[in-house]
């Protein structure tokens, strides 16, 4: 199973972006997908996840009502929209699969993209 996250850049505070996850390998219906970041020196983030049938879906709380996660099964994309951006939402985002166990934790992933940075400028 390979995913390609792409959409992070560079936007003002208050700004949005929105990352995409592409999933190949598998059929994408059959994993829940997460949205993790990192940011240097710090542990990796849970931020978001979204259940195989798209019915479940977490958010941490700082996130909670500025951050949106979809999936597209029929596309096999997972997407975060990241609005009203704050510096400290600066990191690299990364995504990940996990087969249709739920809800996500961190050490469960079975598989996981190479990041996209996203920078918030104040």
């Amino acid at each position: 199973v390979q995913l390609q996250a792409s959409g992070g850049g560079l936007v003002q505070a208050g700004g949005s972006l929105k990352l995409s996850c592409a999933v190949s390998g598998r059929t994408f219906s059959d994993y829940a997908m997460g949205w993790f970041r990192q940011v240097p020196g710090k542990e990796r983030e849970y931020v978001a996840g979204i259940s195989w049938s798209g019915i479940s879906i977490y958010y941490t709380g700082p996130v909670k009502g500025r951050f949106t996660i979809s999936r597209d099964n029929a596309k096999n994309t997972v997407y975060l929209q990241m609005d009203s951006l704050k510096p400290e939402d600066t990191a690299v985002y990364y995504c990940a699969a996990e087969d249709r166990n739920w809800p996500l934790t961190l050490s469960g992933m079975d598989y996981w993209g190479k990041g996209t940075q996203v920078t918030v400028s104040s």
